[in-house]
């Protein structure tokens, strides 16, 4: 009996020995970061601006994650994501090495953690609106400081790691650098108009860009008439410049001969211009407004002499960046002058869009310039080589039926953006005058700069920062959630981040991209473009002969004899419509043999990428039960 009490006594002893080491080594284990990143960008690790960034802490900072973990009303793609939000945030916390800590907090009800979120201004929302409200939330303090992000969202999962790295930022760093903002359009907002007012409209908000640009930047408009930009403004952004003054453009000059950073984004066909002078003239008829004619936009003689070369009368057509757009009808067709770019059109290595995997401009003039010994003219975005031309941007306007004429690619290649560094000569070698001989103006030519060392980023379009390009605001329960629809949002977003002295933020914004174009279906469209564009000039040719045949018939006739239709002309008409029939029939043709090679294209993916891998694994078992039998 003692034997088997002791034998009992032994199991049992070893038995919670083996769970007390088995609970020891789940500790452990927990506490180990044990994690492969096997995603092609390493979307699941800290980029190196986010650890360079967290490395120049000089406080500490305490993440303070709010969520509601065990509320039966959360959905489960919602605690997956929640799984993921925490699971980023314990790789903030390791990167800190101190400097940063991770709290996290359950919100129930009635609770003091529900009280503490209350307070740092997370929002409650309701999933389930008879249910209880869940929250999901992060604030960051530092010191008395504090900021918050108010709730995730998986649809803003692409930019997860920004939102936090710049969250860090914004409560690490308080100091807020002053932006100016120079445009023709209301980028920024206008004032309320007392005949929209009557008519239930609201006053204009104001881009989506410029508003999201005010959450880490002090932005100051800058007036389209000013003859000095003011010393704090150490970064300018000039938006469609359009009929600037001259010392509004002596403003610019100087600002840049100081050492301001300008970011130009100029337009030969503004869409928003276009749109915003529609409007105007409507408000005009009623009584609420005056005309503002829209028109293209240069900076004039600053580009002149900067050597940079920019004609306002052409856009940029590529056939391998076309765009499919809506004509009406429920019709659509792919539009060259409306550029889908990817990432083989930006520069290599440069940090501003290395990155970066679609970035759309809607009617871009082309940008050129050389290299000189005191300046340097760098491209950052480019068109394509091989399927590239310029078109009036009158016809671009129309449609492809108005620019099909135009389509001839000549192997040049574009420059959409370009970035200028060095030392800059004023464009105004006297000064400015506004043409009096106050003492105002004869000490402003005495304290003209001559020339300075900058930087300046030029954009051949304005257009792609507006809110229908660049971006959709959806609104969720878990507040308004910006929907990007191309990388335009994050282009311009790394362009001021680096011009405003924080480049570490430039690594993390082109993160999180998951686009992946079909480059062999843009290869496939480009090449049936182009053989319609061939097809199409050739049956015209034969329209544009028969007309003229037709006409010289009415010419040879007298004036008796205009009214009446003669046999001759009857088989010209005839040929004429057996002309247009056989154009029909074989613009047909293209588009249907375009649409089966994408089919054929398609099918012979899906059997690579549902067959291959089954019948590779099938291969490896019978070689591998081969082996066996042969041992």
């Amino acid at each position: 009996m003692n034997k088997k009490l002791t034998k009992i006594g032994s199991g049992a002893a070893g038995l919670a020995l083996l769970l007390v080491i088995i609970g020891a080594t789940a500790v452990i284990l927990k506490n180990l970061r044990f994690r492969a990143d096997l995603t092609a960008e390493k979307l699941y690790t800290l980029s190196d601006g986010s650890k360079k960034l967290i490395g120049q802490l000089e406080e500490d900072v305490t993440l303070k994650f709010y969520y509601s973990a065990s509320s039966s009303e959360l959905i489960q793609p919602l605690k997956a994501y929640a799984d993921q939000v925490q699971d980023y945030l314990k790789e903030y916390e390791l990167a800190g090495r101190g400097r940063v800590t991770l709290e996290s907090y359950d919100p129930q009800p009635d609770s003091d953690a529900e009280e503490w979120a209350q307070r740092y201004g997370i929002v409650p929302q309701n999933v389930d609106p008879r249910g209880q409200p869940i929250y999901f939330g992060l604030a960051a303090v530092c010191g008395d400081r504090q900021e918050v992000i108010e709730g995730f969202s998986p649809r803003s999962e692409a930019t997860l790691e920004y939102d936090i790295t710049r969250l860090i930022t914004r409560v690490a760093w308080p100091e807020r650098p002053v932006v100016g903002v120079m445009s023709a359009l209301d980028v920024l907002g206008g004032e309320p108009n007392p005949m929209m007012m009557q008519m239930g409209q609201r006053p204009p908000q104001g881009w989506i860009v410029f508003r999201e640009l005010k959450k880490d930047y002090t932005v100051r408009e800058i007036k389209t008439d000013v003859d000095k930009i003011d010393d704090d403004v150490k970064t300018l952004i000039v938006v469609h410049p359009k009929n600037l003054e001259e010392k509004a453009l002596y403003a610019i000059d100087q600002f840049v001969l100081r050492g301001g950073r300008l970011i130009a984004c100029v337009d030969p066909f503004s869409i928003i211009d276009l749109l915003t002078n529609g409007r105007n003239q409507q408000m005009m008829m009623m009584g609420g407004g005056g005309p503002n004619q829209p028109g293209p936009s240069t900076l004039g003689k600053l580009f002149d002499k900067w050597g940079v070369s920019f004609d306002t009368s052409k856009v940029v057509a590529d056939l391998s960046l076309s765009t499919q757009l809506g004509v009406g009808n429920n019709r659509a067709e792919m539009n060259p002058s409306y550029l889908s770019l990817t990432s083989k059109n930006m520069a290599k290595g440069d940090l501003l869009v290395s990155q970066l995997t679609s970035v759309m401009l809607p009617f871009s003039g082309a940008l050129s310039g050389k290299n000189t010994d005191t300046l340097k003219f760098t491209p950052i975005i480019v068109s394509s080589q091989d399927n590239a031309c310029m078109i009036d941007q009158m016809s671009a306007q129309f449609g492809m039926s108005a620019m099909q004429s135009q389509l001839n690619p000549d192997g040049v290649e574009r420059v959409l953006a370009a970035r200028l560094e060095g030392t800059f000569e004023t464009a105004f070698p006297d000064g400015f005058s506004s043409g009096t001989n106050d003492t105002a103006n004869a000490t402003n030519k005495v304290a003209s700069l001559k020339s300075g060392k900058s930087t300046v980023l030029v954009f051949a379009d304005s257009d792609f920062l507006a809110d229908n390009v660049c971006v959709v605001e959806q609104q969720t329960f878990f507040g308004n959630i910006l929907r990007l629809l191309n990388d335009n949002l994050t282009l311009f977003a790394n362009v001021v981040e680096q011009f405003a002295g924080r480049a570490e933020l430039i690594g993390v914004r082109a993160r999180g991209q998951f686009n992946r174009p079909f480059v062999k279906v843009d290869a496939l469209e480009a090449v049936a473009l182009k053989k319609w564009q061939a097809e199409e000039a050739k049956y015209q040719q034969k329209l544009n002969e028969t007309r003229a045949r037709l006409q010289a018939i009415n010419k040879s006739k007298s004036a008796n004899e205009r009214f009446i239709v003669t046999k001759e002309q009857e088989q010209e008409v005839q040929k004429l419509r057996k002309v247009i029939a056989e154009t029909d029939r074989q613009l047909k043709e293209v588009r249907k043999n375009l649409r089966a090679d994408i089919v054929r294209l398609g099918t012979k993916l899906k059997v690579i990428n549902i067959g291959v891998v089954p019948a590779l694994v099938i291969l490896f078992g019978i070689f591998h039960g081969i082996c066996r039998r042969k041992r």
